[in-house]
């Protein structure tokens, strides 16, 4: 049985207990689950470093997932933009059953591998690119189907799942396994094993920005004036940079088209 499916022995009687203590049980597996990936750094380590690579070649970052997983490569992807300034090109999230399936759940477009195919296909994937399939259990069919396709161009191929010895990590090139464990609720895997899959491609979506020089020290250099916290957000970055005041941050980022790195110049 995979691990993500046995039974928690220490929620047996979680339908028995107070508020209180099913708080205090979830909160304590969830730190069991963040501690889960000390284990592997080195090996995010590893899958950063490939997606900067790719980046920096002009590549592209795609997420690929069914279900939980798939919308958690959504919006990772979708928060890109905002914060590193990217095109919406750049870090792509691919979910099974399309965009619907991102507010009502279609368990059964994981079972489709040539759907997963199909899909990246749409996105005409090349060898410059890097796909990362992201399933708890490791063996969504759609998502094997995408990263078989994805070596077959030639792309780096990468999978996140919670379990050892699956067929996703066997297909990919590049694999991380969260041992995040048994979930509170038996099988109900958008808890701890989502946890750590949000936890993994923060790492990587952020380390591959910083990488490739999205970031100056620890600010969002790239940001685009799309709404008046950012606007203000980006002022402040000008005046900690530069040591100005607010008057003069604002007069050198209206002066340069509100581009951080004009500004300076």
């Amino acid at each position: 049985m995979l691990n993500t499916e046995k039974r928690n022995e220490a929620s047996t009687h979680i339908d028995k207990m107070d508020s209180l203590s099913m708080v205090k049980l979830m909160n304590e597996e969830n730190m069991n689950a963040v501690k889960s990936l000390d284990y592997i750094l080195p090996d995010i380590a590893r899958v950063c470093d490939a997606v900067a690579a790719c980046l920096e070649n002009g590549g592209r970052l795609f997420y690929v997932g069914a279900g939980t997983s798939g919308r958690i490569g959504v919006l990772d992807a979708s928060e890109c933009p905002p914060t590193f300034g990217v095109s919406p090109e750049t870090v792509i999230g691919v979910i099974a059953g399309g965009e619907k399936c991102l507010t009502k759940a279609a368990e059964s477009q994981e079972d489709n591998a040539q759907a997963g195919e199909e899909d990246l296909k749409r996105h005409n994937l090349t060898c410059d690119d890097i796909v990362i399939g992201i399933s708890a259990s490791g063996g969504a069919a759609y998502v094997i189907g995408a990263l078989q396709y994805a070596n077959s161009v030639g792309a780096v191929t990468v999978s996140i799942s919670n379990n050892y010895n699956t067929p996703m990590e066997k297909t990919a090139k590049l694999s991380l396994v969260a041992d995040s464990g048994p979930e509170v609720v038996t099988g109900s895997t958008r808890l701890k094993a989502g946890t750590t899959q949000k936890l993994i491609l923060n790492m990587i979506s952020t380390i591959a920005m910083v990488k490739t020089g999205k970031v100056y020290e620890n600010m969002m250099i790239n940001l685009k004036p799309t709404n008046i916290k950012l606007r203000d957000r980006m002022i402040r970055i000008v005046c900690e940079i530069t040591n100005c005041d607010e008057f003069t941050a604002e007069k050198l980022l209206e002066e340069n088209n509100w581009i951080i790195r004009e500004a300076l110049k």
